[in-house]
């Protein structure tokens, strides 16, 4: 693999506060390279915000170093720093009434000198910015108009009118609705793919650090730091120590978190293609088990589809129904638990005590 752009040498971060120190995370060695995605993710509390800040050279290591480019980050000038490292935080920042162009001009301040005029080149980059972040047309809107969606494009526009090597985002999606976390994390993705840019953020959005990162930094709660690909750390249950919790569990099978729910029953389901995968998503989020073994259940779920149209014929017993709706289906289907179970009990009443058993 290329040389890193950005190395963590035996880093412990924190705070210093008189002659108080107070060490967050301790023994961080990790490297950056161009070109990927680095998902940071772990429970809150767990020193990814002081993190980020400590590798950005916004805030001193209580030890260890820091190397972008060659150099300790932390005693570079800031302007050389800021030509090769942008960092995006997720709050809000008040800019007064500046369009939005004018917030991404403010990227080219490393190369403007004193004066702080913008050449004809740095405009064409500003525009360039605005662009590669699917943002044109807000170019000329005052930023106190901007959605949270929008307002996130335009920061990351003007950290990419920086032209750095790194680009690091402190919970980027962490305000927007699920439309637009996916969108921005497309567009970190396509950054560092199509760009060469080294990105790195962190992230609460594990579906999406999943589908996204090409690599991840977990952090556990007892402050150990796992790296890998995220589907090595899903099979060497790094996840799940991650993010550890009596009320959820990690399930392996599907990359989500889900609450454990009391088992109705065993079914066997039949289909394929779409309509079988949100089907089992329903039957296994109300409680039931799937089986491939006919002889563990004598329920059967056959998913039927015509066209746009889809049914479901249940076979219980001798008795068969047909359900239009996965709704239909899941209703039917309680039912029916509802009253087995009642059967079961009445049948259990009529059962003779022998005599001397207490009722």
């Amino acid at each position: 693999m290329n040389r890193p752009v950005l190395h963590a040498t035996d880093l412990t971060v924190g705070y210093r506060r008189g002659n108080r120190v107070t060490p967050i995370l301790a023994d961080f060695d990790q490297r950056l390279y161009a070109g990927e995605v680095v998902c940071l993710i772990g429970p809150n509390g767990a020193g990814k915000s002081t993190l980020l800040r400590t590798l950005a050279g916004m805030q001193l290591p209580l030890s260890g170093q820091v190397i972008l480019a060659g150099e300790d980050v932390h005693l570079m000038p800031a302007q050389k720093r800021a030509r090769s490292l942008a960092i995006v935080l997720s709050r809000r920042v008040e800019v007064g009434t500046l369009t939005a162009r004018e917030v991404v001009a403010l990227g080219r301040q490393p190369y403007t000198g004193w004066r702080g005029r913008l050449s004809p080149r740095d405009w064409d980059l500003v525009d360039e910015a605005l662009s590669a972040v699917g943002a044109s047309d807000l170019a000329n809107r005052d930023v106190s108009t901007l959605s949270d969606g929008e307002w996130q494009k335009i920061m990351i526009a003007r950290a990419l009118a920086q032209e750095p090597h790194v680009m690091i985002l402190d919970e980027p999606t962490a305000f927007l609705d699920v439309h637009h976390r996916a969108e921005i994390m497309a567009l970190l993705r396509s950054l560092a793919h199509d760009r060469g840019r080294a990105v790195l953020l962190s992230t609460h959005d594990l579906d999406l650090a999943l589908h996204t990162a090409d690599r991840l930094w977990a952090i556990t709660p007892d402050k150990t730091v796992y790296t890998g690909a995220p589907e090595d750390l899903v099979l060497d249950g790094v996840l799940e120590r991650t993010f550890p919790s009596r009320h959820v569990i990690f399930d392996v099978t599907s990359g989500t978190f889900r609450v454990p729910l009391r088992v109705q029953g065993d079914i066997r389901l039949v289909g394929q293609g779409v309509r079988m995968y949100w089907t089992r998503r329903a039957l296994e989020r109300s409680g039931w088990r799937i089986v491939q073994d006919s002889e563990r259940s004598s329920i059967v779920v056959q998913v039927i589809g015509q066209g746009e149209r889809t049914a479901w014929l249940v076979t219980t017993g001798r008795q068969r129904r047909i359900c239009h709706s996965i709704q239909d289906l899941v209703t039917y289907l309680r039912l029916a638990c509802i009253l087995s179970s009642a059967a079961e009990q009445k049948q259990r009443s009529l059962i003779p005590r022998s005599k001397g058993q207490i009722t």
